[in-house]
């Protein structure tokens, strides 16, 4: 009798762990605490994105202020569209803004950059829903590299 027990309490056990390791999986892989709350969307063009995928973080400076949500394609011109989910903490960036494609290390992942752009009266302040005009496309290592061979063998 006191087997049973112990095996019943045994299985409840591994029940309630494998449990909470699906808890906290779903809630690393849900995002993070930076668009949890208020956000707002921006929108972005480029020639080309590189490796960019949705749920790549947007950052400052290194910090985090937002996440992709969405990347599709431009109906009219087939250039790669991209809509960010920017924090309502972060809400003074100016139309001035840009943004580039960029790499964490040599190899690592990409992410979007946004440098601030500057505030004066005669500049407007994005709002939910505005583009950002100023963008920078990813630099594609393949590219860099063919560059630099073609170049080598003009010499």
């Amino acid at each position: 009798m006191e087997s049973r027990k112990t095996q019943f309490l045994v299985g409840i056990f591994v029940i309630a762990g494998v449990l909470a390791l699906l808890f906290l999986a779903l809630r690393v892989a849900s995002g993070s605490t930076v668009t949890a709350g208020d956000t707002y969307k921006l929108y972005a063009k480029f020639d080309n994105i590189g490796s960019l995928k949705v749920r790549s973080p947007v950052k400052v400076g290194g910090v985090v202020v937002g996440r992709v949500t969405n990347i599709s394609l431009d109906g009219d011109y087939y250039e790669p569209l991209v809509e960010m989910e920017i924090s309502a903490a972060y809400d003074k960036f100016s139309e001035s803004s840009s943004l580039s494609v960029l790499t964490s290390g040599l190899l690592g992942e990409q992410y979007l950059g946004l440098q601030p752009g500057f505030i004066d009266d005669s500049v407007r302040m994005l709002k939910d829903g505005d583009y950002i005009t100023d963008t920078k496309s990813a630099l594609v290592l393949e590219q860099l590299i063919g560059q630099f061979l073609f170049s080598q063998g003009e010499k």
